[in-house]
This record gives C-alpha cells, sequence and structure tokens, in this order.
C-alpha cells in the first residue's frame, strides 16, 4: 500500500511538469480567469463519478477543518504564487515558492509514525540546489523592493507544505473530497478575476486544447494523484521527488523548443536525481518479509 501510495504520489509530480509547456500553448489568458477554468475542468471527473455512483456524495460529508485545510491549500496557495508573481521578478519569485518540498520533508517528522534521517534532509537540499542552477540560469539577483513578492513567495511554499502534510492527518478522508476543493478553488478564483482582470478568450482551437490539457491534468488529475499520494504513501520521498517537477518542466520545454539546452540542466539533473534516490533510500534498501526473517 505504501510503495502503491508513493508511485501515485509520483504521477502527480509528473503531470506538474507538464503545467509551464501548456500554460506557454494556452495564450494569454488572465492567470486567475485561468485558474478559475481549469479548476472547474478538474473536477469534472469527480462529478461524473458521483453521477455513476450517487453513494457516494456522502463522502463529501467532512469536519469543516477538512474543507478549510483544502480549500485553503489549492486556492490561498495559486493565489500567493500569482501575487508572488506580479510583485516580484519570476525566478527569485519561483525559487522561493519551490521551497515546499523541503518543507515538507522536514515538517514530515512532527507526523505520526514518521522518523527524519539525515539522507531525506540532504537529499531535499541536493534537489533545491538542482532547482536554484534551473531557475537562475538567466542570473538571479534579489532586491529589497520585491519584499511583497518574495513575502507572498514564502508564504505559498509554506501554504502547500502545510496542505500536504495536514492531509496526511487526514488519511482517513476520501479523495473524492477533493472535487469539492477544486469547485470551490474556481468559484474563489472566477471571483478574484471578476474584481482584478479583465477577461481573455482562448484565439485558437489550440489554445482552448492546452487549457483543457491543464484541467484534466496538471490542474485535475495531479491534486487527486497528490493526495492519495501524500495520504498512502512515502511522504519524505515524494516530497524530495517533487524537485523532479521543474527539472522535467524544463526538459520538456527543450524538447518542444520552448528554451534553449543549458549545461545547467545536466548538472540539475544530476543533483535532483541523486538527491531523490539518497531521500528514498529506506524504500530501496527495504528487505522483502522472507529476506528479513532469521534463519531456523
Amino acid at each position: 500500500m505504501k510503495l502503491r501510495g508513493t508511485l501515485i504520489g509520483f504521477t502527480a509530480i509528473l503531470m506538474w511538469s507538464l503545467l509551464a509547456l501548456m500554460t506557454a500553448a494556452s495564450g494569454g489568458m488572465p492567470p486567475f480567469q485561468l485558474s478559475a477554468i481549469t479548476f472547474a475542468i478538474g473536477s469534472l471527473p469527480g462529478l461524473l463519478l458521483f453521477a455513476a455512483r450517487p453513494e457516494r456524495i456522502k463522502l463529501l460529508r467532512q469536519p469543516s477543518k477538512v474543507w478549510l485545510t483544502g480549500i485553503l491549500g489549492l486556492f490561498g496557495y495559486h493565489f500567493l504564487y500569482f501575487t508572488a508573481l506580479r510583485n516580484a521578478p519570476a525566478v527569485e519569485a519561483g525559487l522561493i515558492a519551490y521551497l515546499w518540498p523541503l518543507f515538507i520533508v522536514v515538517g514530515s517528522a512532527l507526523l505520526p509514525g514518521e522518523r527524519l534521517r539525515w539522507y531525506h534532509v540532504a537529499g531535499a537540499l541536493a534537489g533545491l540546489a538542482g532547482t536554484i542552477a534551473i531557475v537562475s540560469r538567466n542570473g538571479l539577483s534579489f532586491d529589497d523592493r520585491y519584499l511583497l513578492g518574495y513575502g507572498a513567495a514564502f508564504l505559498c511554499a509554506f501554504t502547500w507544505s502545510g496542505y500536504s502534510l495536514l492531509t496526511r492527518r487526514f488519511d482517513r478522508v476520501s479523495t473524492d473530497v477533493v472535487t469539492g476543493f477544486c469547485l470551490a478553488t474556481a468559484l474563489l478564483s472566477l471571483l478574484c478575476h471578476l474584481g482584478f482582470e479583465t477577461t481573455v478568450w482562448p484565439a485558437d482551437a489550440g489554445e482552448w486544447l492546452a487549457i483543457v490539457g491543464l484541467g484534466l491534468l496538471p490542474v485535475g488529475a495531479a491534486f487527486y494523484a497528490w493526495d492519495y499520494g501524500v495520504k498512502n504513501g512515502d511522504i519524505q520521498i515524494i516530497g524530495a521527488a517533487s524537485y523532479a517537477a521543474p527539472l522535467l518542466s524544463t526538459l520538456i520545454l527543450v524538447a518542444s523548443g520552448f528554451a534553449e539546452p543549458d549545461w545547467r540542466i545536466a548538472l540539475a539533473c544530476l543533483l535532483i536525481t541523486g538527491g531523490a534516490v539518497l531521500a528514498a533510500r529506506d524504500m530501496f534498501g527495504r528487505r522483502s518479509p522472507v529476506e528479513a526473517t532469521p534463519a531456523e
């Protein structure tokens, strides 16, 4: 069960690696409008499941703390992320926001039944170093004029890591509830769009296809997979492996012609892959029950 949960958690990371490519292909739609549409699409699989199996609707009856955690996690993360990008350079804001895997690995020590070891932290730090190599390809500098953006980016990382860790504590809550989180996030994003943005619609079918892809995968299925993974898998390994998302995203952009190849990509590959393997040392080192049984 734990291995299965960990692998399902990995699929969320793989889907998030498509986020940059699909966002780039989606045109010039404002972020909150894009968030509203894609989260609405992301809720559709859950809604279809409820239509086919109405008895599962009762699984949405959860304590208020579950709903508060889920809505603040999904909507809060995106609200803070967009705020950070509007008030600080994208590279620096993205780097700060991507502290969340490190926060997950370190914070997992507070969870029941978990024990933080040196190689979990070392693997997460290696992943962070690899992420720095990726995002600083065009230079990296911090300016106190952008403190609001930096602060929002830090809160962004704290929000997602906190959501992920708290979700682990709600391990008996069905992943069906993510459908409700997506719907609430879509509604709140729509309100922000109406209040702060000018509506822009896609120019062609290709942009619509990218938006639908965003809703079905990185802003849809990925959140269901992440919920299941952090509840049932090894959260320390998943957290460290999350640093693979910006690397895979960059490789996909390069392969698609949206970015140029760079030696830092190779360095990041080494650091992130090595860090993930180091953090997953427990998984690779476990012996089967037969092997662990002393000879009689």
